[in-house]
């Protein structure tokens, strides 16, 4: 069920004895944490009634345990079993008597579950989507006899925006266009960040105000990236005056140099493959690089895009090789890191 039938869901008389939590996303898990804990606990019940266990630290069989012990304080109890992902077989432990492995000890707990006992398997490590996809099934089959399943999915680009706006909204904060695409993308359309971002910027700039880039670039980590983009785009038209005044941007903005080149880098290496794939749109991008495993949002891959349409793929070659051999000197004795960077434009504008 999606987050939003979750908390739908629990509004029902009877509650499951157990939920699996699984996915990535963190900003809708923690709403529905909050939905639960109020739903099945009262205030004067949440100190002795709510309990966290963390896998990787303690066994199911444990968990069960607790389960399964009853408390002289509360009637009802919430047990919050994270990092349930980390109980996975592996090597000899997929091998050993099958009575004692974590799915069969919790599959006899649900034939049987403790009355006014919810657990709640929390999975957050893996991803619907690449190479995650495989392990996530696997967690998937482990907790196969907890049948209320949530899945939090990250956010698609166009969900993170809609998000973005709405808390903007609700905080009272005029964002524009501009700003607002500005700040979903420095943030990777990542919905708890946007979240904390935009709280933070109702504390800086007051209800009613209007947030501006500068706002944003002050405030928002990543948010100067940005600037970093415009650098590629003004390499890849070999305009190196205007390459020089974005690289003295970037410098007056106390920019890490060689955290810089690490984002061209990056940035070289993806348009180089969505060139040699023959990826022609922002969605072919996100599908193919979604496959693989590479977080790819939609402004992120029209900005891949962007480089790959400005740089020929013998430029983009050229540019990986240029980029590492000035990581090189990076690392070596030298003047400082501009000298280096200023060097590395002059020979990707030639």
């Amino acid at each position: 069920m999606t987050p939003a039938e979750f908390l739908a869901h629990i509004q029902h008389p009877n509650l499951p004895p157990a939920f699996l939590f699984l996915g990535p996303e963190s900003y809708g898990r923690q709403a529905c944490r909050n939905a639960l804990i109020e739903r099945v606990l009262s205030p004067e019940q949440r100190e002795d009634g709510f309990t966290r266990h963390d896998l990787e630290e303690t066994s199911l069989a444990e968990v069960v345990d607790d389960a399964r012990s009853l408390s002289l304080f509360v009637a009802r109890r919430l047990i919050w079993a994270g990092s349930a992902d980390a109980i996975l077989p592996r090597g000899k432990a997929a091998a050993e008597d099958k009575d004692a492995q974590p799915a069969a000890v919790l599959a006899k707990y649900m034939s049987d579950p403790s009355p006014g006992v919810v657990l709640v398997f929390d999975a957050a490590r893996y991803d619907f989507e690449g190479e995650d996809k495989t392990k996530l099934e696997k967690v998937r089959e482990l907790y196969s006899s907890v049948r209320a399943v949530v899945e939090f999915p990250r956010y698609t680009s166009m969900q993170a925006r809609a998000l973005a706006q709405s808390l903007a909204g609700s905080a009272g904060l005029k964002l524009e266009e501009a700003e607002l695409d500005l700040l979903v993308d420095a943030l990777g359309g990542e919905a708890g960040r946007i979240a904390v971002e935009i709280e933070k910027l109702r504390l800086y700039v007051g209800a009613g105000k209007k947030i501006t880039r500068d706002d944003i670039s002050e405030l928002v980590p990543d948010a100067r990236a940005t600037t970093i983009f415009a650098l590629v785009e003004k390499l890849g038209q070999k305009d190196r005056a205007r390459s020089m005044a974005v690289l003295d941007t970037l410098v007056r903005q106390g920019e890490y140099l060689p955290l810089v080149l690490t984002f061209l880098g990056t940035q070289f290496r993806l348009a180089l493959v969505a060139k040699e794939a023959g990826l022609k749109s922002a969605g072919q991008m996100q599908a193919y690089f979604g496959k693989i495993g590479v977080p790819m949002w939609r402004s992120r891959a029209e900005q891949v895009l962007r480089t790959a349409s400005a740089f020929t793929r013998a430029q983009l070659e050229r540019g990986v090789e240029q980029i590492f051999a000035a990581d090189k000197a990076l690392r070596d004795a030298r003047p400082d890191d501009r000298t280096v960077m200023e060097d590395f434009v002059l020979r990707l504008t030639q």
